[in-house]
């Protein structure tokens, strides 16, 4: 941990949240706040299920760690 307010200790988080904004919330209109409930739910699982990161070797999420659990047998 490093000192209040230190950006690096939640950097996934950060980085989660600029997708979340950038790529979605920004590029669809949000007319009400259920609306938007639902659109951050989409994002969500779209973002562990399908959105492929380049530092997973082009894997979703999910999909990296399924094949670690099978590379070093983890349950």
């Amino acid at each position: 941990m490093g000192d209040v307010g230190a950006c690096w200790d939640n950097a996934v988080v950060e980085r989660f949240f600029g997708s979340l904004k950038h790529d979605w919330l920004f590029k669809v209109h949000q007319p009400t706040r259920e609306h938007m409930k639902k659109d951050v739910a989409a994002y969500i699982k779209y973002y562990n299920l399908e959105r492929l990161h380049t530092a997973d070797e082009d894997m979703s999420p999910v999909n990296y760690e399924n094949s670690l659990r099978k590379v070093f047998g983890w349950r």
